[in-house]
């Protein structure tokens, strides 16, 4: 089991890597960042800070909501070994 689980986590990986190398570049700017951008409005690091702040919300999220899955899950594995050995325990009797 513990090899099967070593062997998907490092097919994982391996795909995460490969995503990486492969992609390519982006420029994914919207328009209305352009314009203020080329406009000379505002400071490029105030609107550098502003979208890596958009940016970051939804990373944020989804961290919040994984450890709040793993916490659950973990609850949840410990209670099915906890039963599994009560029930070795009464066969064994």
């Amino acid at each position: 089991m513990k090899s099967f689980q070593h062997m998907k986590n490092t097919m994982i990986l391996i795909v995460c890597v490969l995503i990486m190398i492969f992609m390519s570049d982006a420029n994914a700017q919207c328009a209305m960042c352009k314009a203020t951008s080329e406009s000379g409005g505002f400071s490029p690091a105030g609107l550098n800070k502003g979208i890596l702040y958009l940016m970051s919300i939804p990373y944020i999220a989804f961290a919040v909501i994984l450890y709040f899955w793993w916490k659950q899950s973990k609850k949840t594995r410990e209670q099915q070994k906890k039963l599994l050995s009560m029930l070795k325990d009464n066969t064994e009797k």
